[in-house]
């Protein structure tokens, strides 16, 4: 295969994967529909997801050998903020959860510059005014003050800064294959699900057993189709294309999954919010065109 129909390819991936975690939403919460609620559906789907992954995990056990130890704890942080992404759009609004784990550039620049004392572009500070900016507009509906004022949206911020956290030790220790990436992060989901539901327990609600057919399909869907075949397709992907390219192709998440809650959940967001969400949008496309300056340089 040659390099431009690879980056085709990897280009293609990415933007379907980003589209699809736009939709997350539907599968955990038809399994909170179904009497799984909080973290118990998330906790469903990922046991799915390292079912499907552990045979292939242990056949290949020589590789985690050679695994750098900082690279799995990384990888393992990743997990935990997909984790409280899931839960999170099961308690709070999922535009609004969507927009406040897309601080992560924020999160990023303000990491890079001030924990790791790394120089960062110009731009980047302007990433910083506009994503705070677009966090107090977004939090600020109906003139209250710009918290948080769910767990959910506690969840979405949270998932943000460790999603930065894990992103940039990947990057920079990382060395798992697909697959066994995947599993780490399904393994730091769990754990963070635990802990989740040892600070707000939650139990079935209902009748669950059996499962009804339509719980089960969402339940296999999202272990099988969201986590494990987007995840694995994901890190192969990102592998053949520069970051600017990955950044902005998953923005996808953000279209789809604003416009899919607005028609199918009735989520609508307030004009503020918009605005609010154009900021933080507006903030990742500058990080993104950071990076590319940062290369020209």
């Amino acid at each position: 295969m040659n390099a431009a129909r690879r980056t085709l390819i990897a280009s293609l991936i990415v933007a379907v994967a980003g589209s699809l975690w736009g939709l997350y939403w539907m599968p955990v919460r038809a399994l909170s529909g179904a009497g799984w609620p909080g973290a118990l559906g998330s906790v469903i789907v990922a046991l799915i997801a390292g079912a499907i992954l552990l045979p292939i995990v242990i056949w290949r056990r020589q590789d985690w050998r050679r695994a750098d130890r900082l690279g799995v704890a990384a990888t393992g942080l990743g997990g935990s903020a997909f984790m409280l992404y899931s839960v999170g759009i099961v308690e709070a609004r999922v535009a609004v959860v969507i927009l406040l784990f897309y601080l992560t550039p924020v999160w990023t620049t303000l990491l890079t510059r001030f924990v790791f004392g790394r120089a960062v572009h110009p731009v980047r500070y302007v990433v910083i005014v506009a994503g705070l900016a677009g966090l107090v507009l977004t939090l600020g509906r109906g003139g209250g003050l710009p918290i948080p004022q769910r767990p959910g949206e506690w969840y979405a911020l949270l998932a943000g800064l460790f999603w930065s956290l894990g992103s940039i030790g990947m990057s920079a220790r990382s060395d798992l294959a697909p697959v066994e990436s995947t599993f780490v992060f399904v393994v730091g989901a769990l754990g963070t699900a635990f802990v989740l539901f040892g600070l707000s327990p939650t139990w079935p609600s209902g009748t669950v057993w059996p499962p009804a057919l339509s719980t089960t399909l969402w339940a296999l869907a999202a272990g099988g189709l969201w986590w494990v075949t987007t995840m694995v397709a994901l890190v192969w992907a990102t592998s053949h294309l520069e970051p600017a390219r990955v950044g902005i192709l998953l923005m996808s998440e953000v279209l789809v999954g604003v416009i899919s809650a607005a028609l199918l959940a009735g989520e609508s967001l307030a004009p503020i919010q918009i605005a609010g969400g154009t900021l933080l949008i507006g903030a990742a496309v500058l990080d993104v065109a950071s990076d590319r300056l940062t290369v020209a340089r």
